[in-house]
């Protein structure tokens, strides 16, 4: 009952409950994600993008062309939060398919995983 009224104070104000909102923490498969843009059909599927690829190293780690760091899963994004790449974001569209979020919405770049 305490937790019903303090949503309700919190939604009275106009202020999100952050803990009750937030999605579960996650990781994503170990391997290489390769990742491409998408080609036309004159020519091949995809458009190899090497500086964007990564690999999972471990659950939280990850390494890159540029370097390591680390990322975050929340539900079905991935956020990398240290390293080269810290601040990028990706939706899961997919088992092993990802697709790097453009102010928030998934763009045109896809990464896809190619083992371990």
């Amino acid at each position: 009952m305490k937790a019903a009224s303090a949503i309700l104070a919190f939604a009275a104000l106009g202020i999100s409950a952050p803990a009750i909102a937030d999605d579960d923490i996650g990781t994503i498969a170990r391997g290489q994600y390769v990742c491409e843009l998408p080609g036309d059909a004159g020519g091949p599927a995809g458009i190899a993008q090497p500086q964007e690829s990564f690999r999972i190293e471990s659950a939280s780690r990850y390494s890159s062309p540029q370097g390591s760091g680390t990322y975050l899963r929340r539900g079905d994004r991935v956020i990398m939060t240290s390293g080269p790449r810290n601040g990028d974001s990706y939706r899961i569209t997919g088992r092993g398919f990802l697709r790097k979020l453009e102010n928030g919405e998934p763009g045109r770049l896809r990464c896809l995983r190619q083992g371990r």
